[in-house]
């Protein structure tokens, strides 16, 4: 194994295991919608949706976990393969590619076995891990689990302005996961550092043949 398909390994379990504890302790621990402040501006909240990142939903969950499967099995061949390659990309491109397969696969998790490990969480219970009665879900309908909540500052839009006017504004508002903040990252440095290196490592990887 390359010091590189390590350093991804490591990466990705490290990930994993962060993002699966936080994601059960809160399961188990909080009722839907329970919060406390740990700063004025960050707050542990808990909610679950059914869509991508960022609570972000389309189209229906079947489809959205399958499409998960899709690109996670993707970009995992695309680490592999990556990682496979002495000397010829450097650390911090492999775990940026490392960080997005983890958040990806820290997602699907939950939607794939949440359902049928946990009872359902309400807003006056909190879920059981293996309960008797089975799970809430069938295999792949499981809801993702988001915690992070930074509320970083808030203010109502003045009466004129259209559309929103009077409305409150509040800047950051989803609540996401360390899976989410993985993919983020992952994400962020690759297009600001590494732009041209994926670009060459597709087309290396992956050549189109020519006509």
């Amino acid at each position: 194994m390359t010091g590189k398909r390590k350093a991804a390994l490591l990466t990705v379990l490290l990930i994993l295991l962060i993002d699966q504890i936080s994601k059960i302790w809160i399961k188990t621990h909080f009722t839907l919608g329970e919060s406390i402040s740990v700063t004025g501006w960050f707050k542990i909240l808990f909610v679950e949706n059914n869509g991508m990142a960022f609570g972000i939903e389309v189209l229906g969950k079947l489809f959205l976990s399958l499409f998960r499967i899709a690109a996670i099995a993707l970009i995992g061949y695309f680490l592999y393969k990556l990682t496979g390659k002495k000397g010829s990309y450097k650390y911090g491109y492999i775990v940026c590619i490392a960080l997005i397969f983890a958040g990806a696969a820290g997602n699907i998790i939950d939607s794939l076995f949440y359902g049928l490990l946990f009872s359902e969480s309400t807003y006056r219970s909190v879920a059981v891990f293996l309960p008797a009665g089975g799970g809430y879900a069938p295999f792949l309908y499981g809801k993702v689990v988001d915690m992070l909540y930074f509320p970083l500052f808030g203010f109502y839009w003045p009466q004129w302005v259209p559309f929103v006017g009077g409305e409150y504004f509040e800047f950051f508002r989803p609540v996401f996961n360390i899976a989410d903040s993985a993919i983020s990252v992952g994400v962020i440095v690759l297009i600001l550092f590494y732009r041209n290196t994926f670009s060459k490592s597709f087309s290396e990887l992956f050549p189109t043949k020519s006509k």
